[in-house]
């Protein structure tokens, strides 16, 4: 039996931990639970004192914060020296379906890198992220979409990372863990595509459910809806996904996709939704990241 490590990463969000905490101490199938407080300022990291070592429970409180890309990759190396041979990942605000585990456990041996469909927590019958589906460039919003592309009740080579995904201990020890500097937004997307160029074996199991609140600007149309835009209201979520969607894309799919995507940006910010001073800042933002500088996010943090 596959032991399996549940990793889970908070900032600031106490009372979504305490309801995924008391969630996975149901799940018969987890091992242990790990979690990685990034310095928590609400009592998080005095609550998780209480808990540590109750009930499989056990946790860290980082001296910084170290965003979601630090946490986890802190977690999946903890978990990795505690024996894991399966690491479930996740933030604090998800919450798995009661079987989500159990049915993603039913693929064990077939996936290296697998996880459940994500639904908008508000409305379960859409996807809380729109993902493209493979081999094409549709991209997809709703559940029932999903499940007509799905075959044999997987969707192929498409997976949103760290919301609910198994990864197997073989393939962390080949790829490693999350590039920590990378902060937020982005390193999960690099994770995906470090998986896919060491072959992993990756898809989304469809009837394994992740609830998670649904951001309704990710993926905001533009271009007459042609495409989207991943537009944040927060500049520090902006800085970062503007830095590592650049780094992301000229490290795995080349020139041409960096170019498009710098375009798509300067469309966005003088056309769709005018503000100059986000065209800027992605520029910041882009020529720090192509010079190895991850710094520049820390101006953001308050």
């Amino acid at each position: 039996m596959a032991r399996v490590t549940a990793v889970v990463v908070t900032f600031d969000r106490l009372a979504l931990l305490q309801r995924l905490v008391s969630r996975l101490r149901e799940v018969p199938e987890v091992g242990e639970v790990l979690v990685v407080d990034n310095a928590s300022t609400d009592g998080t990291g005095a609550w998780l004192r209480t808990q540590d070592g109750v009930d499989r429970v056990l946790s860290r409180t980082l001296a910084d914060n170290s965003g979601g890309a630090g946490g986890f990759a802190d977690g999946l190396a903890w978990a990795m020296g505690r024996g894991a041979d399966l690491v479930w990942m996740m933030d604090d605000d998800g919450l798995p379906d009661p079987d989500c585990l159990a049915r993603l456990l039913e693929r064990d041996g077939e996936l290296d890198f697998w996880g459940p469909a994500v639904l908008a927590e508000q409305d379960p019958s859409r996807l809380c992220f729109p993902i493209r589906l493979p081999g094409g460039t549709t991209v997809v919003h709703r559940m029932s979409e999903v499940e007509a592309a799905a075959r044999d009740g997987l969707v192929a080579g498409v997976v949103i990372p760290f919301n609910g995904v198994l990864v197997t201990r073989d393939l962390v020890e080949r790829i490693g863990v999350p590039r920590a500097e990378f902060f937020i937004w982005g390193d999960d997307v690099e994770y995906l595509w470090r998986a896919e160029r060491a072959g992993a074996r990756i898809a989304t199991v469809v009837d394994a459910h992740f609830r998670h609140p649904a951001t309704d600007d990710l993926g905001t149309p533009m271009m007459r809806g042609r495409t989207t835009y991943n537009h944040t209201a927060s500049d520090l979520k902006h800085y970062c996904m503007a830095r590592n969607n650049t780094v992301n894309l000229r490290t795995y799919r080349g020139w041409p996709h960096v170019l498009m995507f710098w375009v798509k940006t300067v469309w966005f910010y003088l056309l769709t939704r005018r503000q100059p001073g986000r065209v800027a800042t992605s520029a910041r933002a882009a020529a720090a990241g192509l010079r190895g500088d991850f710094t520049g996010h820390r101006r953001y943090l308050s």
